[in-house]
């Protein structure tokens, strides 16, 4: 059988000892109405000779050019947006919840109970994407996990009840829900795998490096599909090292439009040919921010939490993006934050407002145009300290903190940042978060992201009320490298106790008068 190799992509001769072991097994045909959903990607193989007997491959159907990656089948295009949790989380939930099938004597309980459980469940990383799925793995941490939610959950009924039947019955129903449990994430962990296995949910995987780890990870993903994954293509740097027996589908520098062209939602860091630091800005890019980050540990001995592909350990990497449970989790706590604030502080801003007013007359309010979440604009609304004297001048004047137009009373409102409180609004609106890299006008926008790569990157993310950088002393006159540094860091490992820590920090700042 002969095959024409697609118009752009290399054609080399793979060696038997690399070439032919990612060819483990044929691809499953592919349907036609979705042929060129993926790029057909292909190799010209030498096939030895029957001279060669010990390195004859027996299939005689791979004589000259056999297609390497593969695409997504129907089922995977349809499932791509499905995830292990969604299958778990409501499981531990119905099985937390069964006591009150019997009765409904322990209900406050158990209703915490089951909060509790699945909040120290996910904080363990249970709900976490998994590529070796194992019930035997999990348990440990299932067990102690339960035991100790229960524990703390008992303490809190003992202290409330005196009855040891009202005890007795309602340690009788946990023990009954963690049994439960243990019983449900078996069924979902067997559910799981023979969906991966029979291929009706699977996600498109680039791996990026073309090294020896690179290539065993291609043919463990191709021969085994329990992991959940379908290989698509290495992805490297066009570099004299690179070896050239491994087919690369393109370069790290056009990874975002290979990411979109494959419909990838998955890649795997093994041994890339470039540094660090240029991989991180290619893997902030937008477009490929989205998809899930793995990489295999470069040092002997990296612990990988029991996660491995065949005997090869990986890790999973953390978003670089908000988005998901963790989004919506962050959105909920600014609507609450946001809505809290402006009915405590009520008699504050109408105090603000009015020494606003006494200080310039009617139009208490300044509005300006600033960049929020992925580049769109918004207008900011702040307790005005001084008027401009164009527009002009209010888009790019950089600081008025030594402005002497700025009256007793703005520079009080300035330095105790109380000029910022009307803000609130905004986060109601959902054009600004409580914590996040601070808004800048267009125009510094547009002028630090030509000089500063990683600034435009902040934008991942909502602006915020107050943010990691500026806690940190970073506001006037410091630096743009390390804000877009501060902010970055914020967005790549965000939680809701790193936004309660800037937030305290914040307060401390107002209290000191630590303001422009």
């Amino acid at each position: 059988m002969s095959r024409q190799p697609v118009v752009g992509c290399p054609t080399t001769n793979v060696p038997d000892d690399v070439g032919m072991s990612i060819l483990d097994e044929q691809p499953p045909a592919v349907d036609p109405e979705h042929e060129g959903r993926v790029p057909q990607v292909t190799e010209t193989t030498e096939v030895p000779t029957a001279s060669t007997a010990e390195n004859t491959d027996p299939r005689p159907d791979l004589d000259v050019t056999t297609v390497l990656p593969y695409t997504g089948s129907p089922a995977s295009a349809r499932t791509r947006g499905l995830r292990a949790w969604m299958l778990t989380a409501p499981v531990d939930v119905a099985a937390l919840l069964s006591p009150l099938a019997v009765t409904q004597q322990y209900w406050r309980g158990t209703l915490m109970m089951t909060a509790l459980t699945v909040a120290v469940f996910a904080a363990g990383g249970l709900y976490r994407a998994r590529r070796h799925v194992s019930i035997l793995d999990e348990l440990p941490s299932l067990c102690g996990r339960l035991l100790a939610s229960s524990a703390i959950v008992v303490i809190i009924a003992a202290l409330r009840h005196d009855s040891p039947q009202y005890l007795v019955g309602f340690i009788r129903g946990m023990a009954a829900a963690a049994v439960l449990v243990l019983a449900g994430r078996l069924l979902t962990r067997e559910i799981a795998t023979l969906a991966r296995r029979r291929r009706w949910v699977e996600h498109n995987a680039i791996i990026i490096g073309s090294g020896p780890t690179a290539v065993e990870l291609a043919r463990l993903l191709r021969r085994y599909p329990r992991y959940g994954l379908r290989f698509v293509g290495h992805v490297d740097s066009p570099s004299p090292s690179t070896s050239s027996t491994v087919p690369v589908i393109g370069t790290l520098d056009q990874l975002g439009h290979l990411v979109r062209l494959t419909e990838c939602d998955v890649l795997i860091v093994a041994d890339p040919d470039c540094p660090e630091l240029v991989l991180m800005e290619i893997l902030r890019q937008p477009t490929v921010a989205p998809c899930d980050l793995w990489a295999a540990p470069r040092l002997w001995g990296s612990r990988s939490h029991g996660d491995h592909i065949g005997a090869i350990p990986i890790v999973k990497v953390g978003d670089t993006i908000l988005s998901g449970p963790h989004w919506a989790l962050k959105r909920a706590s600014d609507v609450l934050f946001a809505g809290s604030a402006l009915l405590l502080l009520s008699p504050i801003l109408l105090l603000c407002a009015s020494l606003a007013f006494v200080d310039g007359g009617r139009g208490v309010f300044f509005r300006q145009e600033r960049i929020g979440r992925h580049g769109r604009p918004f207008d900011i609304i702040k307790f005005r300290t001084m008027r401009p004297r164009n527009e002009q001048e209010s888009q790019t004047n950089w600081s008025i903190a030594h402005d002497r137009r700025v009256s007793p009373i703005g520079r009080f409102l300035r330095r105790t940042s109380l000029d910022e409180l009307p803000q609130l609004w905004n986060i109601l609106k959902g054009d600004m978060s409580v914590v996040g890299p601070r808004p800048e006008r267009p125009y510094f926008v547009e002028k630090f992201s030509a000089e500063y790569p990683s600034y435009a990157m902040r934008h991942r993310v909502p602006v915020g009320l107050t943010g990691l950088a500026q806690v940190s002393g970073l506001r006037g006159d410091t630096p743009i490298s390390d804000r877009a540094r501060f902010d970055n860091y914020y967005i790549e490992n965000w939680s809701l106790w790193l936004d309660a820590k800037v937030l305290l920090r914040t307060v401390a700042e107002v209290f000191r008068g630590g303001g422009r």
